[in-house]
């Protein structure tokens, strides 16, 4: 027993000596620094993807009693794309937001619109301030793929001042996407990967080289004896698949691509879903995709589902996500992410 006290004594006085520690060191809020200060965050999430956008916030800073904030600029490695609604493009916010108890964005604005000019946006303030978060926007554009761009965020104040920051490099992804097209059983029903486009059966006539899927609903095939029901509902099949996973359909003259296929549950991409999940496919999840499994059929596919697709000649592989789909109206909403890969 009194070994056991003995033992238990040093974790006592090394309470003891932690309490001690801790009254001596008493919280104090930090003192603001005298000087100019920025700094800058990158908000959007993701692989960076040519017409998408990238977004910062870039906060200034500095003591009230030594001026205000005059002046805020950007400046891109690459020039972004700039439209005709500034905010559809590249742009720095001329409002500063605040947070709501709903969360919801609250403006003020602080100046005037910005510009954009090559490289470079900015904007000038019209209100006295010293402390002010704005945001920026970049479009990417095409001759960003494949490279990487940085951003120097910069503020001046009414002293002349000026801090600077700089942001990156970032990658600009190869890929490609588009969003949302839908295919319909005996109409548009023929997808080329190349394209990235959807195709009638007259059109896809003249371009057969270039068809990789076809689309088709089929409520139930009863395969002849031995083979079981086969319930098919929604399909994505290869041109040269064996006819009974195309039932009914006459293919165009030359339409005959080998696609390989896998289908793929729950792997529900943002940018392509535009749903909460925190999942990204970005160019090395195709680099590294083992085909060797593959089929040239994906039946019976649901909402949230999707199929990898490699196409005959290799040049492209490809993640085609089920947004939705119709059983009445026999078609799909889909969305496409796609790399060249020579």
């Amino acid at each position: 027993m009194k070994l056991k006290h003995i033992y238990q004594l040093p974790g006592f006085l090394l309470l003891l000596i932690f309490a001690v520690a801790c009254e001596d060191d008493a919280y104090e809020v930090p003192q603001a620094k005298r000087e100019f200060q920025n700094d800058c965050i990158k908000r959007s999430l993701g692989p960076n993807l040519v017409n998408n956008r990238l977004e910062f916030a870039y906060a200034m800073a500095l003591p009230k009693d030594m001026g205000k904030i005059v002046s805020a600029q950007v400046e891109a490695s690459i020039p972004g794309v700039v439209e005709p609604v500034i905010t559809n493009g590249t742009f720095l916010e001329h409002r500063a937001y605040s947070t709501d108890g709903g969360g919801n964005d609250k403006a003020v604005q602080v100046a005037d619109p910005s510009s954009t000019e090559g490289n470079l946006t900015k904007v000038t303030l019209t209100r006295d301030t010293f402390a002010v978060t704005l945001r920026y926007f970049y479009k990417i554009p095409q001759e960003a793929k494949g490279q990487k761009v940085t951003f120097t965020f910069s503020a001046t104040d009414s002293n002349g001042r000026t801090v600077s920051m700089k942001m990156g490099p970032y990658t600009i992804s190869a890929m490609d996407m588009v969003l949302d097209s839908t295919v319909t059983d005996n109409t548009e029903m023929y997808i080329s990967i190349a394209d990235m486009a959807t195709y009638t059966a007259a059109q896809a006539a003249a371009i057969p080289d270039k068809i990789d899927l076809v689309y088709l609903y089929r409520a139930l095939v009863q395969q002849p004896a031995p083979a079981p029901a086969l319930t098919f509902k929604h399909a994505l099949v290869a041109p040269a698949a064996d006819p009974v996973y195309l039932p009914g359909v006459t293919l165009p003259a030359g339409v005959n691509k080998d696609t390989k296929i896998i289908k793929t549950l729950n792997l529900r991409d943002q940018q392509l879903a535009r749903l909460q999940y925190g999942i990204f496919i970005d160019d090395l999840d195709f680099e590294k995709l083992d085909t060797s499994t593959a089929t040239n059929f994906a039946i019976n596919l649901k909402g949230e589902a999707g199929v990898w697709v490699e196409t005959a000649d290799r040049q492209y592989r490809a993640y085609v996500y089920i947004n939705a789909v119709n059983d009445g109206s026999k078609n799909m909403r889909i969305s496409i992410k796609r790399l060249k890969m020579f």
